[in-house]
C-alpha cells in the first residue's frame, strides 16, 4: 500500500509533466488535497512530524494561489522538501501541556494533621498576572504549521482522551484556541469569612484549621473542611469525593469560590470550586470560563488544558486584520482577543475579546459574500432587451390589475435583465402578495428576447400548481404562444424524452420543475433566466446546479419566508431584495386562535361549523422530524382517527409527502374540486395550495412548528370572499411554547413573526436546512443588527480599496476567507 509520500509525490510529477502547471493533477487542485496530506501524514509520521508535515500543507496550498510562471520552482521545492522528510525539517516548538493539577508549597506549612494558628489578618489575594500590554504584531501571510496538529501532541493528551475530545469538535490546537466558554462564574468577589452573607457568589483565601472524611447512611463518602481566614471559621462540605483527602490539608492554603449556604442556622459552603493558592488561579477568584464537556472529561482538567495551550499559542499567532483596519474599528489583536476570552482579566476586557472575534466571524464572511457579488457582476451576462409596448400589452392581458408593489419590483427586474450585467436579485413577499405572476411575466419578456427560462420548486406539488398558473396566464398573453412544460421526477419515458429534446432544441420556452431540472440530461439551448422558489429548500449546489444550465444567467430567487434584514445583509448580502409589501385587494384578514390540549374539541366542533357552511378545512398533522417515511405514517395513523372517530360522516382526504406525484395530484385535485370536506396533511401543504373555499387552518401540536412556517400555514387560507381562521392547537403547554404561540395570534405582519423566529431559533432552524450556506457563528448573534451593518460598511470599503485580496499584507486574511467558503460553511446562491 502507496505511503502517503509516495502519493504525494506521485501528484506532483503528474503535475510537473504539464508544462504549463495548471494544477489539474488532482481533482480540486493541491491545495484541495492539502487537508487529505495533512490527516494521512499526520497519522503515520506522528506528532514528532508535526511542523515537516504542515510545512509541506501550506505549501500545496499555497502552489494553487500562484500565478503559473511560479509554479515550476514552487514544485521542485516541494519535491525536495518531501525527500527531505520529517528528520531533517527544523522542528517548530511544539508546546508539551501538562495538564496535571499544580500543587503549591507554601513556606512553613504545616505536616499533615497538625492544627495550623488562626492568621492574624486575612491573606492579600494572589497578584494574578494581568495580559501585558502587546504591541499588535503585523499581519503575517503565514501561520504556525502546528495549529494543525493533533491534540495528541499535547502531554497529557492520550488517544483515548483524544477520541473524547473529539466529540466536543476538538481535533486540532486551532478548535482548542477557538473552543470558547459558554458562560462564566463570577467569582471574582473577594470577600474575608466575616463579611460573607447567604446566597453571594464569592470568593474566599483561607487556611485548612481542619479536614476529614466519612460516609453518609447509604454509604456515600462526604469530605469537610473548617476552613479560617483570621476573620472568622466556615464549613465547606463535599459529597462523592473521597480524593480530597489526600488533596485538602490541614494548614494549606487554599482557594473556594461558590455560592454561601446555610446549615442549621450557620453559613457554609456545599461542593464549591476550589484550587491551592498560587500566582494565577483557573478555578476560583476570577471570571472562571465554563466549557461544554462530555462524558470522561471533567471541568477542572479541560480549563486546564485549555489554558496552557492558549497561554503557549495564542501570542504566536499571526494577526489577519490590518493594523489599520483595528485602529479604526477599535478592535484588540487577536493573541489578546484569544487569551481574554478565555480567561479574562475583568468584565470589560471580556466585552472587548468577544467584540472583535464576533467582528471576525461576520467581515470574513462578509468579505467573501461581497466577492461573490463582485465576481458575479465581473462576468457579463445576457442582455433581454424589452419592449415597452410588449411590457403593457402583457399586463393589459392579465385577468386582474397589479398592485403598486407588484409594479415596483417588476421594474426592478425589468431593468435588471436589461442590462449586461447578470441579474442577482432576492424577490420577497407575504403568502398570497403575487410574486408569481411578477415571475411569470419576467419569464415571458425572456422568451420575447429569444431567450429559455426554467422555475424550479422544493415540491412536485408546487411546480404543478406553478406549471397550471403559468399555462393559464401564458395562455392569455399576447403574441407568439409560449411553449411551457414541467419536468419532475414523475414525469418518465418517451414524455420525458420529448422535454429534453424540446429544451435542447429550443422549441420549449419555459421549463417548470423540481430537482429533475438540474440532472445531467437536462440541456437548455439558450437558458437566460432562472428562477429559484422557496430557494432556501435548496442546497446550495442545488441552486448553482441550475444556474450553470446556461450563460451566467438572470436569476430571481423568490421566498414567502419574509427574511429579517439581518439575513439580507449576511447570507442574501450578495443579492439585490425587492420586497413586495402589499397584499392584492380581496385578501381576507385571517382570525388566529390559540388552543390549548382540553380545547381540541372545541376545534373539532368549529371545523364541522365551517363545513356545514359549504367551507372547507386543513388539518396540519404534528412535525414528526425523524424521518418523512415516519411523518407519513403518523399522518396516516391521524388520518384514520379523525375518519373514524372525530368525522365519520364528512369527506376526508390525506397528503404527505411520501405519496407518488399523480396520487398527490388527485388528492389535491379533488380537494379543489370541493369534493372533499377536510384535508388531513403533514407540512407538504406549507406553500404553494390555493384553494379559495378553504377557511379553517387547523394545525396539530402547533409548538414545534417554527413561527415562520405558522405563518406560512396560515397563508393557505383566508383566499376566498369567506371570513377564515386558523386555530393553532399546543399539545405541550410550556411557558415558551405558548409565548411563541402567543406571537403568531398577535400579529399577522410576517416580517415581525420572521425576526421573532430568528431570534428564539437561530438561522439554521429558521431558513430549515443545514444546507443554508449559513456559517457557524460561536461568537456574533445573526441578529446584532447594528455590528452586522457595522461590518457589511467596513468589508466594502476594505474591498474597494483590495478586490481581490491580493496586496501581500492581506494574504493571511484571503486564506482565512477561502477556508471559510472551500469548507462549504460561506457557500450561498
Amino acid at each position: 500500500m502507496p505511503t502517503p509520500v509516495d502519493t504525494l509525490k506521485n501528484i506532483l510529477l503528474l503535475e510537473k509533466r504539464d508544462h504549463d502547471c495548471r494544477d489539474r493533477a488532482v481533482i480540486g487542485g493541491l491545495a484541495r488535497f492539502a487537508d487529505t496530506w495533512l490527516r494521512d501524514a499526520g497519522r503515520t509520521f506522528g506528532p514528532e512530524a508535526t511542523a515537516w508535515v504542515g510545512e509541506i500543507a501550506q505549501r500545496l496550498r499555497d502552489y494553487s494561489a500562484r500565478a503559473p510562471q511560479e509554479r515550476p520552482q514552487a514544485l521542485e521545492e516541494l519535491l525536495r522538501l518531501l525527500e527531505a522528510g520529517p528528520q531533517k525539517m527544523p522542528v517548530e516548538p511544539t508546546p508539551h501541556l501538562s495538564v496535571e493539577e499544580p500543587t503549591v508549597s507554601l513556606p512553613g506549612e504545616p505536616s499533615a494533621g497538625a492544627l495550623a494558628e488562626p492568621a492574624p489578618a486575612p491573606p492579600a489575594p494572589p497578584a494574578r498576572p494581568r495580559a501585558p500590554e502587546r504591541r499588535p504584531s503585523p499581519p503575517s501571510t503565514e501561520e504556525p504549521s502546528g495549529l494543525k496538529a493533533p491534540l495528541t501532541a499535547i502531554r497529557g493528551v492520550g488517544s483515548k482522551q483524544a477520541e473524547r475530545l473529539a466529540r466536543l469538535g476538538l481535533r486540532t490546537i486551532r478548535d482548542v484556541l477557538y473552543f470558547f466558554p459558554r458562560r462564566y462564574d463570577d467569582y471574582s468577589c473577594l470577600k474575608p469569612i466575616n463579611r460573607l452573607e447567604y446566597g453571594e457568589e464569592v470568593t474566599i483565601i483561607a487556611r485548612v484549621w481542619e479536614a476529614g472524611a466519612r460516609e453518609s447512611r447509604s454509604g456515600m463518602p462526604i469530605f469537610k473542611a473548617i476552613l479560617t481566614d483570621g476573620t472568622g471559621f466556615i464549613e465547606a462540605t463535599w459529597f462523592n469525593q473521597p480524593f480530597l483527602s489526600e488533596r485538602i490539608r490541614p494548614g494549606q492554603q487554599i482557594v473556594v469560590s461558590g455560592r454561601v449556604d446555610e446549615y442549621l442556622g450557620h453559613l457554609c459552603f456545599t461542593s464549591p470550586e476550589w484550587e491551592p493558592l498560587q500566582p494565577e488561579l483557573l478555578h476560583t477568584g476570577r471570571l472562571v470560563p465554563v466549557y461544554p464537556l462530555t462524558e470522561g472529561v471533567n471541568a477542572k482538567w479541560l480549563r486546564q488544558m485549555v489554558h496552557r495551550t492558549v497561554e503557549y499559542w495564542a501570542p504566536r499567532l499571526p494577526d489577519h486584520l490590518p493594523p489599520a483596519l483595528r485602529e479604526e474599528y477599535g478592535l484588540v489583536d487577536l493573541s489578546t482577543a484569544l487569551q481574554q476570552v478565555h480567561f479574562p482579566d475583568d468584565q470589560k476586557a471580556l466585552e472587548k475579546a468577544r467584540y472583535r472575534l464576533a467582528f471576525d466571524e461576520l467581515f470574513i464572511f462578509q468579505l467573501g459574500v461581497l466577492r461573490q457579488r463582485y465576481i458575479w457582476r465581473s462576468v457579463p451576462g445576457q442582455p433581454l432587451p424589452v419592449d415597452s409596448a410588449m411590457l403593457e400589452a402583457l399586463l393589459q392581458s392579465l385577468p386582474f390589475s397589479l398592485t403598486g408593489a407588484q409594479r415596483r419590483v417588476l421594474n426592478h427586474i425589468v431593468a435588471d435583465i436589461a442590462s449586461s450585467y447578470p441579474m442577482n436579485r432576492l424577490l420577497q413577499g407575504d403568502v398570497g402578495s403575487g410574486k408569481t405572476v411578477v415571475a411569470a411575466v419576467a419569464m415571458a419578456l425572456a422568451v420575447a428576447a429569444g431567450a429559455q427560462a426554467a422555475l424550479m420548486a422544493p415540491t412536485e406539488i408546487l411546480a404543478e400548481q406553478h406549471y397550471r398558473t403559468f399555462s393559464n396566464l401564458f395562455a392569455r398573453f399576447p403574441g407568439k404562444p409560449i411553449q411551457v412544460r414541467l419536468l419532475t421526477g414523475s414525469v418518465t419515458g418517451a414524455e420525458r424524452e420529448a422535454i429534453y429534446a424540446g429544451l435542447a432544441g429550443g422549441s420549449v420556452d419555459v421549463a417548470v420543475g423540481t430537482h429533475a431540472l438540474i440532472q445531467e440530461s437536462v440541456i437548455f439551448r439558450n437558458l437566460a433566466l432562472v428562477v429559484i422558489d422557496e430557494q432556501h429548500r435548496f442546497g446550495v449546489r442545488q441552486r448553482a446546479a441550475l444556474r450553470q444550465k446556461g450563460y451566467n444567467p438572470h436569476l430571481l430567487v423568490m421566498t414567502a419566508t419574509p427574511i429579517p434584514r439581518s439575513l439580507q445583509l449576511t447570507l442574501w448580502g450578495h443579492l439585490d431584495v425587492s420586497v413586495i409589501d402589499e397584499m392584492p385587494p380581496g385578501r381576507q384578514p385571517v382570525t388566529t386562535r390559540v388552543l390549548m390540549p382540553r380545547e381540541r374539541e372545541r376545534a373539532y366542533a368549529f371545523v364541522r361549523s365551517q363545513v356545514a357552511k359549504g367551507r372547507q378545512a386543513f388539518i396540519i398533522c404534528p412535525l414528526v422530524e425523524e424521518s418523512e417515511k415516519i411523518e407519513a405514517k403518523a399522518a396516516v395513523e391521524e388520518y384514520e382517527r379523525l375518519r373514524r372517530d372525530v368525522f365519520p360522516d364528512l369527506r376526508l382526504g390525506l397528503l404527505h409527502g411520501r405519496m407518488k406525484g399523480d396520487e398527490k395530484d388527485a388528492v389535491m385535485s379533488a380537494f379543489a374540486r370541493g369534493e372533499l370536506d377536510i384535508l388531513v396533511a403533514t407540512s407538504v401543504v406549507e406553500v404553494g395550495i390555493d384553494v379559495p373555499n378553504a377557511t379553517v387552518m387547523l394545525v396539530e401540536g402547533a409548538e414545534r412548528f417554527g413561527l415562520a412556517q405558522l405563518h406560512q400555514f396560515r397563508g393557505r387560507v383566508g383566499r376566498g370572499e369567506h371570513p377564515s381562521y386558523c386555530l393553532l392547537v399546543a399539545e405541550s403547554a410550556s411557558a415558551e411554547a405558548e409565548e411563541r404561540l402567543r406571537a403568531v395570534e398577535a400579529t399577522t405582519d410576517g416580517f415581525v413573526l420572521a425576526q421573532k423566529d430568528l431570534e428564539l431559533r437561530g438561522p439554521g432552524e429558521f431558513l430549515g436546512t443545514r444546507q443554508s450556506g449559513m456559517p457557524d457563528l460561536k461568537m456574533a448573534s445573526i441578529a446584532d443588527l447594528r455590528l452586522l451593518e457595522r461590518v457589511r460598511e467596513a468589508a466594502a470599503r476594505f474591498l474597494e480599496a483590495d478586490s481581490s485580496l491580493e496586496q501581500p499584507e492581506h494574504r493571511l486574511l484571503a486564506r482565512r476567507v477561502e477556508d471559510l467558503w472551500a469548507s462549504g460553511e460561506g457557500e450561498v446562491s
